[in-house]
């Protein structure tokens, strides 16, 4: 890999692992303050809503700064966000600033991954963003579980006697995000320079919208787009649906309900990396009927009532989501990389993954303000993946043999 690019995974990976250390913890402020469980997957909404709205801004961001730099000052806003929550405002509000911050770091961050990375070795640099990306999952979701415990608790007491258990664990990840920043600081400038674009809004919004037809009506970047929009929707609500199902199902308090979803990352690092190693991209699409028997496994495992069973099948839930994803997600990269720039291609990316995410979860947060049972929102989540890439795998086949289905007999 070229010189810098292993510094990008250690600022990545630390910016990551404090984003979902501190999930943990804002699900804990809301606990505390009696607020109901629906408002839980709100925090990953408004999180999320700033990909969907800024989404025709950042790409153009990315590409007009030296993107290392962009990333440094984005961890900064961050930084900010946590400020604002010690400061006693609302956790979903902090969480819309972070939010932004990570909206356009996400552009800086795969832009500069197809900058550096020549295309043979695309879907080995995806492997270990994504490889990075799940670990920083797993040991956030097991960071925030322990900073969330009574050990914590009680640890905070003897050495913070001034600050609450949870003002202790927020202000321990403001190093996270400060460490990220300092990494940011190093990475090198890859040299890429793209030409000005517009910078009215409206001149903007139309040129976003012309890259969205122009990587959705591509064959193979339309099919990796749908495969990833799908996954990602599908897996914001799961992080949550794993959570409440521990809880409700398995009786494990919070902490420990995170070490489950830390069980599900174990899997998709596996599986990442054995994509990485063994999944060239020109062979990425192979990879499609993984994600039915992804689908098919979900709803097993909603019916399992003890956690020694629930394990292997996390495990396996993991595995092949991350195994689907990474190649899928080298090939949409490798596409929008020839057809547009790597900031465009990585914004129409992050609004359409990004916009399944915000409506999967308001639909999750509706199913739960409704009383919906746990183990049929997972089951029809199973079910929804299941079909759609069945679906897609179908259509795929058909063009490939020649009959596209709008020939069919």
């Amino acid at each position: 890999m070229p010189p810098g690019f292993h510094l990008l995974i250690a600022a990545q990976f630390v910016s990551a692992l404090s984003d979902n250390a501190l999930l943990i913890v804002a699900i804990g402020w809301l606990q505390q303050q009696g607020d109901p469980a629906w408002w839980a997957p709100m925090l990953k909404f408004n999180f999320t809503i700033a990909y969907v709205v800024l989404a025709p801004f950042v790409g153009p961001l990315a590409d007009a700064f030296i993107k290392a730099r962009l990333m440094m000052a984005m961890n900064a806003l961050k930084v900010v966000g946590v400020l604002a929550l010690l400061a006693g405002l609302s956790p979903l509000l902090a969480f819309a600033i972070i939010g932004v911050g990570a909206a356009a770091y996400a552009p800086a961050k795969y832009g500069l991954v197809t900058e550096m990375v020549p295309a043979r070795k695309l879907v080995a640099a995806n492997g270990w963003i994504e490889v990075s990306t799940v670990c920083a999952v797993l040991l956030g979701c097991v960071l925030g579980g322990a900073l969330v415990s009574p050990w914590a608790a009680s640890v905070a007491a003897r050495c913070l006697p001034g600050l609450t258990p949870l003002q202790a664990a927020t202000g321990l990840l403001l190093a996270g995000y400060a460490c990220a920043a300092a990494l940011n600081r190093g990475i090198p400038d890859s040299g890429a320079r793209y030409r000005r674009a517009h910078r009215a809004p409206r001149a903007l919004w139309r040129s976003f919208w012309r890259a969205q037809r122009r990587l959705w009506r591509d064959a193979e970047g339309g099919l990796s787009m749908a495969v990833t929009t799908l996954f990602w929707g599908v897996a914001a609500v799961l992080q949550f649906a794993v959570l409440g199902w521990a809880e409700s199902r398995l009786g494990l308090p919070l902490e420990r309900a995170a070490y489950l979803q830390a069980v599900v990352a174990v899997g998709i690092v596996a599986g990442a990396a054995l994509a990485g190693r063994w999944v060239g991209l020109a062979r990425a699409t192979a990879v499609l009927p993984l994600g039915i028997l992804m689908g098919l496994l979900v709803p097993m495992v909603a019916w399992v009532d003890h956690w020694l069973v629930a394990l292997p099948l996390l495990v396996a839930v993991g595995a092949l989501g991350g195994a689907l994803v990474v190649p899928l997600n080298a090939l949409l990269q490798h596409r929008g990389h020839e057809l547009l720039t790597a900031g465009r291609s990585i914004a129409v990316q992050n609004f359409n993954e990004n916009l399944s995410v915000l409506v999967m979860l308001a639909v999750y947060s509706a199913l739960l303000a409704a009383k919906a049972d746990i183990r049929a929102i997972m089951a029809g989540l199973g079910a929804l993946v299941a079909a759609v890439v069945a679906l897609l795998w179908h259509r795929q086949r058909q063009q490939l043999s020649g009959r596209p289905a709008a020939r069919r007999a």
